[in-house]
């Protein structure tokens, strides 16, 4: 029965909201996820459609008195973070669980040369380690990210958009973390440097056996990266499957359909893209049935009013009316 399954996170029905003095905004809603060991998850879905709210609700970094998470678990090696109090997310985060940010250009003290910044999670972590030791890893670190240990003296402002993302991976791999929490690491650079990014934390991931979470709005970095996707839609996993079962199998949640007719093809002539109409709905104001109902082709009288159950085969899970056999049985 041990290791029978290998799960490093499981995510059960997890509400996160925002509380302002306008309104309450329903950020992640009844969100399930889990992740196995040295699996790479692709998080995809719109802007606002909850992926960087679940990252920072993981580890614990809503912001202070806004950010709540009002209910459900997030249970990780056995541990509900949920119920965790701060000092044992201190130790948590950076050496078990790491997070490359969004923006390198803000992730990034400009104060401090950036071998400083690096060793601070050493010296966080590893502080029994000598002088030495520490120096040593971190310019083994530096190496692996393909940055001369000679330039760790030098400040950010010193170095491209690129040389910073992996200034930041440096940093949230040296702990040698058993989970890494990627939020749009390659959004900010060119394809190139976009590929070499890729590579370079496919290269750690192996190293390392880290398991990764890859949130991301593109499609074909997911395609090229992941091992499995989960579709986020106004806080909700409304699709999850291997790779193969979302980009080449025959049922697809109606959102999915639409993100993936979304991607330009060399072999389409048309002249325009074929944009999803619409807008997800408003996450202070969420509709009694089907989030998408608004924007499906699909859409019959019970998806307005009913939410739908999850419908899955092979491991392979959609939240749509479509795929409910009783449905199915009246069409």
């Amino acid at each position: 029965m041990a290791n029978e399954d290998r799960t490093v996170l499981e995510i059960k029905d997890l509400y996160v909201q925002y509380n302002t003095d306008d309104a309450v905004v329903h950020a992640v809603n009844g969100l399930n996820l889990t992740l196995k060991e040295g699996e790479k998850l692709g998080l995809v879905g719109e802007t606002g459609a909850g992926k960087t709210t679940l990252a920072l609700s993981i580890l614990k970094l809503l912001p202070d008195k806004v950010g709540e998470i009002r209910s459900g678990s997030i249970i990780y090696k056995g541990d509900d973070l949920v119920n965790k109090p701060e000092s044992f997310m201190l130790g948590l985060r950076g050496r078990r669980i790491s997070m490359i940010f969004q923006d390198p250009m803000t992730s990034l003290n400009p104060t401090k040369n950036v071998g400083d910044q690096v060793l601070e999670v050493i010296n966080l972590h590893f502080p029994d380690l000598t002088a030495a030791e520490k120096t040593a890893k971190v310019d083994e670190m530096f190496r692996l990210v393909g940055i001369p240990a000679s330039r760790k003296g030098e400040f950010p402002h010193q170095f491209s958009g690129g040389m910073k993302q992996r200034i930041v991976i440096a940093m949230a791999l040296i702990a040698e973390p058993e989970l890494l929490l990627a939020d749009e690491p390659t959004t900010a650079l060119d394809v190139t440097i976009q590929a070499q990014i890729l590579e370079l934390m496919r290269k750690l991931k192996d190293e390392f056996n880290s398991a990764v979470v890859l949130i991301t709005h593109d499609l074909g970095v997911v395609a090229e990266f992941c091992d499995t996707v989960s579709v986020i839609y106004s806080g909700r996993v409304v699709e999850h499957g291997t790779v193969e079962q979302i980009f080449e199998g025959e049922d697809n949640h109606p959102y999915t359909k639409g993100l993936i007719h979304c991607i330009p093809s060399l072999s389409d002539t048309s002249k325009r893209l074929k944009p999803i109409p619409g807008r997800m709905p408003d996450p202070r104001n969420l509709p009694e049935g089907c989030c998408f109902a608004d924007r499906c082709p699909f859409c019959k009288e019970m998806c307005t009013t009913t939410m739908p159950e999850p419908h899955e085969k092979d491991g392979h899970m959609i939240l749509c009316h479509l795929y409910d056999p009783k449905e199915a049985g009246n069409d």
